[in-house]
Order: C-alpha cells, then sequence, then structure tokens
C-alpha cells in the first residue's frame, strides 16, 4: 500500500510518554487492532520533524508554494 492511496480503515491515535521513559505512539484501529509503538526520546523527537515538514510540504502545493507568515 503506498502512503497517499487513500483508506477506509478509521484508527484512533493517543501519544504519550511511559513510565519507562519512552514516548509511545498507541494506534487502535478497527477489527480490534491495538499497536503501541515506543520510542526514544530523541527518536519521538525526529518524528515530530517529520510530521512538521510533511506538513509544511502540504501547505506549499496547496499555496502555490507561497509561505505562511509565522504565527507568534
Amino acid at each position: 500500500m503506498s502512503i497517499d492511496k487513500q483508506s477506509d480503515i478509521a484508527a484512533n491515535l493517543q501519544i504519550g510518554p511511559t513510565s519507562a521513559g519512552m514516548v509511545r505512539i498507541y494506534i487502535e484501529a478497527d477489527g480490534g487492532i491495538e499497536l503501541p509503538l515506543d520510542f526514544e526520546p530523541e527518536e519521538a523527537e525526529e518524528i515530530a520533524e517529520e510530521l512538521r515538514a510533511a506538513a509544511e510540504a502540504v501547505r506549499a502545493m496547496s499555496d502555490g508554494g507561497k509561505p505562511k507568515p509565522k504565527r507568534k
């Protein structure tokens, strides 16, 4: 499945710290699927940077490449 392919599967996403010092991304999907993904803090920061970069890329595509002013 391509990352750009549409899907009818619904899922819930939760993100938070664990008592073991990890950052957990917890995905619960239709059909009883539960997927806990644990990351070291540094890995979680890298994931956050990738999410921000993807969001900026989408904004640039939808704005015709014009950067948006930064909020304060």
